[in-house]
């Protein structure tokens, strides 16, 4: 077998491979296209809905930290003549209700966010406790007011302020 017959033979298919891949991806070139522009979009859309949800999510979360903060609880939940059980129980019932309803959140958001809304979420249960303790029997539930409001003026710096500080500046971190 000469050069001359192998080239004969190779040269004529290697031609028509060539010719047959290029009317192939000139055919196909706009759906190629087509396909990694919605493949980089879908991506694109993706991470813009994640930062979409973590940024309410950190909404969500300074919401819940303004609606605990005692001297916000205390408006909504107190109402004249109501003893210091049912005060009591209404602002635990309301706390807990709260941190239930935003308990998801803790998926969009730093660890050390978490973390710090579920201490004050606790730190704040302790305070409401702590001032029904120290109440006399025949105390009111304006009195419980006080006595929380007053160990709120005692904290040298307002944990609810620094919370919202933090949760602040990690949403600053987002952008």
């Amino acid at each position: 077998m000469s050069i001359e017959s192998i080239l004969t033979t190779v040269v004529p298919i290697t031609v028509a491979g060539v010719v047959t891949v290029s009317v192939g991806y000139y055919l196909i070139k706009n759906d190629i296209d087509k396909y990694f522009r919605l493949r980089f979009a879908g991506k694109k859309d993706e991470r813009t809905q994640l930062f979409g949800l973590r940024l309410q999510a950190h909404e969500r979360l300074i919401i819940f930290v303004e609606r605990i903060n005692p001297s916000n609880l205390l408006l909504r939940v107190y109402m004249p003549g109501i003893s210091v059980p049912e005060l009591q129980a209404s602002i635990l019932n309301e706390i807990r209700s709260e941190y239930q309803h935003n308990v998801t959140q803790q998926l969009y958001v730093s660890e050390r966010i978490w973390n710090v809304i579920r201490k004050l979420k606790d730190d704040t249960l302790a305070m409401v406790n702590n001032g029904v303790q120290g109440l006399p029997e025949q105390a009111t539930g304006m009195d419980l007011s006080k006595k929380v409001l007053q160990q709120m003026a005692e904290i040298p710096d307002n944990p609810y302020d620094l919370t919202l500080d933090l949760i602040k500046k990690d949403i600053h971190q987002l952008f």
